[in-house]
């Protein structure tokens, strides 16, 4: 199991609606979550397969949100 974390732009509950389709139909994305409470917004992704950062960041990207691996 790998866990990857990225600072995002990813603020609210509507926010998290918004790029559930996106992480959810990821190939190999066991588990995520984002810490909103967190300043820096942290995305955690728990991956089975080796699942790249950039692949993560790019299906974000696709909903109107950033992402920066840290």
């Amino acid at each position: 199991m790998e866990t990857l974390k990225f600072k995002t732009n990813i603020k609210c509950g509507g926010c998290i609606a918004t790029v559930t389709p996106a992480l959810d139909n990821l190939e190999g994305i066991e588990k995520w979550e984002v810490d909103t409470a967190n300043p820096d917004k942290i995305l955690t992704v728990e991956s089975d397969n080796g699942l790249n950062a950039n692949e993560v960041i790019s299906a974000l990207k696709t909903k109107g949100y950033n992402a920066e691996k840290i």
